[in-house]
């Protein structure tokens, strides 16, 4: 299977948060700087190795440490290297729904074709508070794709929560981050014109077989063709090609979902020559064992031909 020149009609009439929307890292110089120009040639490969799309701003792009000029200049940066039909989809999280709806705003006046948002997590917000921020953020006018990471927020975007944003026309889909594939088939019984998107690279095919329509990834920034085979392979429910790639792939894949994700995947980026680096603070770099457990399950996998 080529993945790098699907064009296919399906592809052509892609909804923007469909196909395999990569959560970008981004780099730092060694004064932890953002390197723009190492941003955008990162974005520009990623569209050249067939990918759909781009997340930036979201958990991999470190939002948390970033100023709002930061923050609009990243946006300005990936759509100015995504060519034609490739998804430019910020992050829009914020502790409220004023920033949230600045910076889906800014997104939209940018080019962008939709955004996506985490839940408000300054605090435990309740249901109403949760339907408040989206509607401000869904006010915008783009399409928003909910971002429902109860493991790193203090809110749970439920099956039951998320039927009454999609219900009232806030969210177009929702990237399911808990880890939970149950929920999935409660999200599509409930409400079953929300289109659900995997959140988790670790359970890619169990929620592909749920029934998904997108994967917002980490893992493809730096393995981008062995990640679309298995990702059209795992939707078209093709397990005879999907489960042995799931399995090669998965001691890489395990790292998105663990604290350190970001290193994790930024070595990953590092060792295939592209540009991943250092993290700002808070964060570390891997200790001594974690990177060597990255770095040999990375190495065999390059070692083996994936790419």
């Amino acid at each position: 299977m080529d993945s790098t020149n699907r064009t296919d009609a399906t592809d052509r009439t892609r909804l923007p948060w469909h196909g395999v929307i990569v959560a970008t890292s981004l780099p730092f110089g060694r004064d932890l700087a953002v390197d723009f120009g190492a941003y955008g040639d990162n974005v520009a490969w990623l569209a050249g190795q067939g990918l759909h799309g781009v997340a930036p701003n979201g958990s991999l792009g470190e939002y948390q440490t970033l100023t709002v000029e930061e923050r609009d200049r990243v946006v300005e940066t990936a759509v100015a290297h995504a060519p034609e039909g490739f998804t430019v989809m910020p992050g829009v999280g914020a502790y409220g729904a004023i920033e949230a709806k600045r910076h889906a705003q800014f997104a939209r006046d940018a080019g962008c074709q939709a955004v996506m948002c985490l839940p408000p997590n300054a605090y435990r917000a309740d249901d109403r508070a949760v339907l408040e921020h989206y509607a401000a953020v869904a006010s915008a006018g783009l399409p928003v794709t909910a971002y429902n990471n109860p493991i790193d927020t203090k809110v749970d975007l439920r099956p039951e929560l998320l039927a009454k944003l999609h219900a009232e026309g806030f969210i177009v889909g929702v990237k399911e981050f808990s880890g939970d594939v149950r929920r999935c088939y409660a999200i599509n019984e409930l409400a079953p014109g929300l289109d659900l998107v995997i959140g988790t690279d670790d359970t890619l095919l169990e929620v592909a077989v749920a029934g998904a329509k997108g994967w917002v990834a980490g893992y493809p920034q730096v393995f981008p063709r062995a990640c679309l085979d298995l990702y059209h392979a795992s939707l078209a429910g093709d397990l005879e090609t999907a489960l042995p790639l799931y399995r090669k792939l998965h001691p890489v894949l395990r790292w998105d979902s663990r604290t350190e994700f970001i290193q994790a995947i930024k070595l990953g980026q590092d060792m295939i020559g592209r540009t991943g680096g250092v993290c700002r603070p808070p964060r570390q770099p891997l200790s001594p064992e974690n990177e060597a457990v990255v770095r040999s399950a990375t190495r065999s996998l390059i070692d083996a031909g994936v790419n």
